[in-house]
């Protein structure tokens, strides 16, 4: 999915030795001087405000800071000596970034009280516009509460184990089979032909897949399916935007498109052959034969089917076998014997002529 930049927003830090709230962009401490560690995060401030001044924007798109590898200062990712020390930045350390830092906030904040002097401020002012305290320290660490380790009731194996013997169980009974004699005591047989004719037949499609000869419909805009590129007939559609960490002070304001592209969805009538009749033969015999066709012109007779069904008698009463085979149905003589295959729920699987 196509990705589109909104452009860039300042983030915070918190000085862990002063625990002031200082720009992103700031790489020492505005409240006691102290260069921000390399284990201090980037936070989203209270409100985000897209950055318009030229020179943030260059400097937000050069990519990751640098910590010095010898005083540990954050560098901007084009500088090769560092600010602070001077120092080679060949072995230093270039900031994590790319981490998605949140959903775009632009709304209005809220007002708090100078801890100094109680005078209002924006929640998003770093320091108090009628004394100049700080009005920002680093939000408490909620401290993680060792979860208490799920606990699973004595039971539950047993019953597991209870529970797979019972699927065996089911699964034995139910594919189990046994033998027994059985003697042809009736018989039954159908054979049919469809009977099919041209007839207008309406169906749906996107226009571009209708096929020639067929009479088109109404046809409706529909949504076909979204592209990363734009169309003809296409519309597009954004997500909604967050930031990406630059590692760097400033995050990344993106938002994913697509564009929902849009085509003809049609009805059509088309000539396809139908069913319109069945002609249908059948018996209790050993005689099939298939219908007599008298076709129209403008009809032809389908594939033709053929059942048949063979009643036997046995010990604990009469079952059925039906089949298509019309040479085992052949063979099925009167009052002869056969060796029938029965599951557990009393159906014939298979069934042979008795030795």
């Amino acid at each position: 999915m196509p990705r589109e930049s909104l452009g860039y927003v300042r983030m915070v830090w918190y000085c862990p030795n002063c625990q002031s709230k200082n720009p992103g962009n700031f790489r020492f401490c505005r409240g006691c001087g102290a260069a921000q560690p390399a284990n201090v995060e980037f936070q989203k401030d209270d409100q985000d405000v897209l950055v318009t001044d030229a020179k943030e924007i260059e400097q937000a798109e050069l990519g990751a800071d640098i910590h010095c590898g010898y005083c540990g200062a954050r560098n901007p990712a084009n500088a090769r000596e560092c600010l602070a020390c001077g120092a080679d930045l060949a072995t230093g350390t270039p900031r994590a970034s790319g981490t998605m830092a949140g959903a775009l906030n632009t709304g209005p904040v809220a007002m708090q009280n100078c801890p100094a002097c109680g005078s209002p401020n924006p929640a998003t002012a770093l320091t108090c516009s009628k004394c100049g305290a700080s009005l920002k320290s680093a939000p408490a660490q909620a401290q993680p509460s060792l979860a208490k380790p799920a606990s699973f009731p004595k039971w539950l194996p047993f019953a597991f184990i209870g529970l797979t013997i019972l699927c065996i169980l089911l699964a034995v009974i139910l594919t189990r089979t046994t033998d027994q004699i059985g003697t042809v005591s009736a018989l039954a047989w159908q054979r049919s032909y469809p009977i099919l004719a041209q007839r207008a037949v309406e169906h749906e499609d996107w226009k571009d897949q209708i096929p020639q000869d067929a009479i088109l419909g109404v046809c409706e805009e529909r949504k076909a399916g979204v592209s990363d590129q734009p169309t003809d007939r296409s519309v597009k559609v954004c997500g909604t935007p967050y930031t990406i960490d630059k590692g760097n002070g400033y995050s990344e304001v993106v938002q994913d498109c697509q564009y929902e592209v849009y085509a003809d969805y049609c009805s059509y009538t088309v000539q396809e052959w139908v069913t319109v009749d069945n002609i249908t033969t059948s018996g209790s015999d050993l005689n099939p034969y298939w219908p007599q066709l008298n076709l129209a012109a403008d009809q032809r007779a389908g594939d033709g089917s053929e059942q048949y069904r063979i009643t036997f008698s046995t010990e604990d009463g009469n079952v059925t076998y039906e089949t298509a085979d019309a040479a085992l149905f052949g063979a099925a003589e009167p009052g002869s014997r056969w060796t029938l295959r029965i599951n557990s729920l009393g159906e014939i699987v298979t069934i042979e002529p008795a030795p």
